[in-house]
């Protein structure tokens, strides 16, 4: 006698495939946001070697300094982030073919995201000037480093603050990081409250946001 073998039915299939259709419309954004978080590590580790490096210039030169060559600060290739010692209107380390290209005259202020591994094209491009051009992306400090623009104070030269700019996920927004030598109380920003000096504030989380 036969012995007759059982399948699954069409409507079972459509089950499982719902039922895994709906796991991965959960699973996909958190695993996605959980990357872009992995991302962040870069910046936090690159801005505090950068804050290494100013406070073993001034420790040595009694000032603090807006160029990244004379800090020594050149982080490793496959950066997703640009990195501003002071504004970049200074000079742009580029990072578009195989070997960086500084600017004549050591008179660079940040160095490029590396444009030669990810590209130009949006939405991986860093907008040069953008973080200038807006503030809004960074945090207002309520003690005597109010100011929202990278480098040395300009009036006593008491403070300075560095920032990190770059892509971390699919939409146009940037993630901005700033760390500065104070002690800032940050607000109107996504990080807020006291900042002690060295360490690194998330001032726009691009996790967070959708454009």
């Amino acid at each position: 006698m036969k012995k007759m073998m059982k399948g699954f039915t069409l409507i079972e299939l459509m089950i499982v495939v719902a039922i895994i259709g709906i796991l991965a419309a959960i699973a996909i954004p958190n695993f996605v946001k959980f990357q872009a978080r992995s991302k962040q590590s870069e910046a936090k580790a690159n801005l505090k070697a950068m804050f290494t490096a100013q406070k073993a210039y001034s420790a040595e030169k009694d000032k603090f300094s807006n160029k990244v060559g004379e800090i020594g600060f050149s982080p490793e290739r496959n950066n997703r982030y640009t990195y501003f010692v002071a504004p970049v209107a200074g000079g742009l380390t580029a990072r578009t073919t195989a070997t960086e290209v500084p600017t004549a005259g050591g008179v660079d202020t940040a160095v490029e995201y590396d444009a030669f591994k990810y590209g130009t094209a949006a939405p991986s491009a860093f907008v040069q000037g953008n973080l200038d051009a807006d503030p809004t992306k960074l945090c207002t400090d309520t003690g005597p480093s109010a100011v929202k623009t990278p480098g040395v104070d300009a009036v006593a030269g008491a403070f300075w603050m560095g920032a990190a700019q770059g892509q971390i996920d699919n939409d146009v927004a940037l993630d901005v990081w700033t760390i500065s030598t104070a002690n800032r109380s940050l607000t109107t920003c996504d990080t807020t409250g006291p900042n002690p000096g060295g360490e690194p504030a998330n001032d726009y989380n691009d996790v967070n946001q959708s454009k």
